[in-house]
């Protein structure tokens, strides 16, 4: 086994302006000591330069290389599919299933091989492209699990790669993910920050679906830092983009779960947040459409959503009927953030504890969901 001789606590946090330093971090992340990496806490200054970086030069000039061996589309449809099918698994069972954490490997072994290759221009920014997304899945999959340190080297080598390709689409995705994981760990103006650059520098040059997901990560953001209006503003933006979005010819696959049902998906946490419960349950008729069976975890994520704004209005019957169908569904979720929001249900419900059937509904997510007390 090669020793890496680099800090591994800090290795994947920098930004390489060389390409072939960039590849070199997927050349050497199975090697690393994870427990060096797990050691250190998530630390939202670490995507400065990364974010500074990507605003000021979004896209590398070419991608032509010179190696061994060579790649091909054929290889550039294997691992698009590969990504694909992480996401559509990440989505249904959560993060923490072996199909998710199988990016990695997916990563080290059959996409830096290829960039070690020799391929053309077109082909080579293909390769970094499809490259940054598996990383994105494999980021987002960390955040999920609650490795916010490791998911950051993903997002921050994620959006290196979405350069080298001169994919700004995918670069402002990826940064529209380390936002949400700034806002999930409360950086809110932080995440403000990252999603109006990203949204800003992309405009003109990404489809309106990737538009209208920074726009509704903003809209979260406002809506943590209690600001109504420019929630609201963010969000009718995003209605906008989505609309608008139904025109764009040649959509990638990647951004397509980003759908009006997750908008009105999201809607309700943002009107949870800013305590406007009528407004939320509004939005909660039009996500109901979303499928349970392709998007558990969403839909699990929803109901607890839905079942503290029942509490905000002392509404007990109705908190615990949503919490209840919350837990039924994410049992079945791989996920610590989805354990999160499910704790969310009983802080909220801690006034009415010495009921019965809040005592049962405790019970019943503290042993079903293994939450801490």
């Amino acid at each position: 086994m090669r020793t890496v001789h680099e800090n591994t606590a800090e290795l994947g946090l920098d930004f390489p302006r060389d390409t072939a330093d960039a590849v070199h971090f997927w050349s050497t992340v199975e090697h690393l000591d994870r427990r060096a990496i797990l050691n250190k806490a998530f630390s939202v200054s670490a995507f400065t330069t990364p974010v500074t970086c990507w605003l000021g030069v979004p896209a590398d000039p070419g991608a032509t290389h010179h190696g061994s061996g060579r790649g091909g589309r054929e290889d550039l449809a294997e691992l698009w599919q590969a990504a694909d099918e992480a996401q559509r698994w990440d989505s249904k069972y959560g993060g923490g299933t072996w199909r998710a954490s199988s990016v990695p490997h997916c990563l080290t072994r059959r996409a830096v091989p290829l960039l070690h290759g020799s391929y053309t221009d077109e082909v080579g920014r293909g390769l970094f492209a499809v490259t940054a997304e598996l990383a994105r899945v494999a980021g987002w999959s960390a955040v999920d699990t609650g490795h916010h340190d490791i998911a950051q080297r993903h997002f921050i080598q994620a959006l290196r790669m979405a350069r080298a390709g001169g994919a700004v689409d995918i670069g402002c995705h990826v940064m529209t993910n380390m936002a949400l994981q700034a806002l999930l760990r409360g950086y809110h103006q932080e995440a403000i920050d990252m999603v109006q650059g990203a949204y800003d520098r992309a405009r003109g040059r990404a489809g309106h679906r990737v538009l209208g997901f920074a726009k509704l990560i903003g809209a979260r953001a406002h809506a943590k830092a209690n600001d109504a209006r420019a929630a609201s503003a963010a969000l009718a933006a995003s209605e906008h983009c989505l609309e608008a979005a139904e025109q764009d010819a040649d959509e990638p696959a990647w951004i397509r779960y980003v759908t009006p049902t997750r908008l009105s998906s999201d809607a309700v946490e943002v009107h949870r947040d800013l305590r406007n419960p009528a407004a939320a349950w509004r939005w909660n008729a039009q996500a109901d459409a979303m499928n349970p069976d392709s998007f558990a975890r969403s839909v699990g994520l929803r109901l607890t959503v839905l079942a503290t704004t029942h509490l905000q209005q002392h509404d007990l019957d109705q908190g615990l009927a949503a919490g209840h169908r919350a837990v039924d569904i994410l049992v079945h979720v791989a996920s610590a953030r989805a354990r999160d929001y499910v704790a969310d249900i009983t802080t909220t419900i801690a006034p009415w504890q010495r009921e019965k059937p809040v005592a049962e509904f405790l019970h019943r997510a503290r042993t079903e969901l293994a939450l801490v007390s």
